[in-house]
């Protein structure tokens, strides 16, 4: 799988960051999609709140992730009704890495190919990130992420350089937009837009809504 997964870095037009904080989740996104080479939209929506305590931003084919997104919060209404107690944040990045994992494998002329992030909080207050790779692997997040986007190499090292443990929410959000700026300048696949939610106890909120404009100056 690891020659598919650098495949798909270069087919995945996006830019997805988690940030884990001393007090919650920070999740950001840049707006752009990409059709081969056309930019084909320009204000999607990549991270999605799917119930009162989870999200998750995908990076990779949007239909996939659109399709997912309905799948995971159907089945953990379902599983909440069933057990008559709410999911956890690891049992909510578990699911979703089972139907990645079982649409991989799955015979199919065009197959699911998706990398996920997934914060959320839990009833005890306590807050996670997960990443799950295209392969259907599912990990905890101790500090950082930017899955397998094509923003990807351009955010890690900016990150590896400003991400400090024990960081506010504050401190979060503002290294959060820095890493898309910074995606948005040389990926040709992130832009137009950047979007960022935070997770804390309190809940989810949508801290940064910005557009990303042309500006054409004379030389």
């Amino acid at each position: 799988m690891d020659s598919e997964l650098k495949k798909s870095i270069l087919k995945t037009g996006t830019t997805i960051v988690g940030i884990v904080c001393k007090d919650g989740i920070v999740m950001a996104a840049d707006r752009q999609v990409t059709a081969g080479k056309l930019v084909y939209l320009k204000n999607f929506k990549k991270i999605i709140q799917i119930n009162d305590y989870l999200m998750i931003s995908w990076t990779g084919v949007v239909s996939d992730a659109q399709q997912i997104t309905k799948i995971i919060a159907a089945e953990l209404k379902l599983k909440e009704l069933r057990s008559r107690k709410r999911p956890t944040v690891k049992e909510a990045a578990n699911l979703v890495s089972s139907l990645i994992y079982s649409f991989v494998r799955r015979p199919s002329m065009v197959p699911y190919i998706v990398g996920v992030l997934v914060g959320g909080f839990n009833e005890d207050g306590s807050t996670e990130l997960y990443t799950l790779d295209p392969s259907g692997s599912v990990s905890k997040v101790e500090d950082y992420d930017a899955n397998f986007g094509s923003g990807m190499p351009f955010v890690l090292g900016l990150l590896e350089r400003q991400y400090k443990p024990g960081i506010s929410i504050k401190e979060g959000i503002d290294l959060a937009v820095e890493a898309i700026k910074s995606s948005t300048q040389r990926d040709v696949g992130s832009g137009y837009g950047i979007d960022v939610f935070t997770i804390t106890k309190e809940g989810i909120k949508h801290v940064v809504s910005q557009e990303i404009l042309p500006d054409y100056k004379s030389s």
